[in-house]
């Protein structure tokens, strides 16, 4: 029997108030992008822009936006690819053996998270280079080395919930290791495993410093566009629609994979 969740059990008024808080603390420092984003003038002491229009967007258009969110989309899903397989590997192996010990569950996987970002990139790009990698492949392959933990960690707790009998049965109902893996295990945490590719997805889109040290400057990603208009344009217009668009697919990607996580 499942107990309900401690907000569940609170009155509707409380759950309004803890919602509304929430979607303020969220939304309001987006706010101020959003009014830019669609600001074709907006001078002090004006509270509001004295003129609204495109002309962010098509600034961002003009400096390849576009053609930037298809890189983002296309690393991102790279990311994924590599990720989410080798992390619902790991993740079956150890949800399955160290599942009764989650402490030394969660030290395993999250300890590689504490170093930063920074070192780790740096100290695998000499590997990366030495094996004479092309500058993408090696950025998919850092990016999915960052993710993994993430990946792994989703995963493993979904296989911590779910009986390794299952399998057994499977196979004792006559299917193969693989028909049992693919038609009985895998479905059964479909939602871990769902959860684990959007994160992998997510260190793909977001990432800045990976992408612009190991890519060379050459792959130039949402982010990168961003972060160069951010620190050379002086357009606040152009910086905010490209922040707005860069937000927007992941926010839908968000949305989508929980229903797909929810869906029966």
């Amino acid at each position: 029997m499942r107990t309900p969740s401690t907000f569940k059990t609170l009155p509707v008024v409380g759950r309004a108030t803890i919602a509304v808080v929430v979607a303020v603390w969220l939304l309001l420092p987006l706010l101020p992008v959003l009014v830019w984003a669609t600001a074709d003038r907006w001078s002090f002491p004006d509270v509001l822009p004295s003129a609204w229009g495109v002309q962010g967007w098509r600034g961002a258009a003009d400096a390849g936006l576009l053609s930037a969110l298809a890189r983002s989309l296309g690393l991102g899903l790279a990311v994924a690819a590599v990720a989410t397989p080798l992390g619902v590997m790991l993740g079956r192996v150890l949800g399955w053996r160290l599942g009764r010990h989650p402490r030394v569950l969660v030290t395993v996987l999250l300890v590689p998270l504490v170093l930063p970002p920074f070192a780790v990139s740096m100290g695998l790009d000499v590997l990366m280079i030495r094996l004479g990698l092309p500058e993408p492949v090696s950025v998919v392959l850092l990016l999915a080395t960052l993710a993994l933990p993430y990946t792994a960690y989703t995963s493993a707790v979904g296989f911590s919930r779910t009986s390794p009998d299952l399998a057994a049965q499977a196979r004792a109902l006559g299917a193969t290791a693989r028909q049992a893996r693919a038609r009985v295990v895998l479905p059964a945490i479909r939602g871990p495993i769902v959860v684990a590719a959007l994160l992998a997805f997510l260190v793909g889109w977001s990432d800045y410093v990976v992408t612009l040290l190991v890519g060379g400057g050459q792959l130039i990603t949402a982010p990168v566009l961003l972060g160069s208009a951010a620190a050379g344009s002086g357009n606040d217009a152009i910086v905010a629609a490209m922040a707005v668009a860069t937000l927007v697919p992941p926010v839908l990607l968000v949305t989508l994979a929980s229903r797909a996580r929810m869906a029966p």
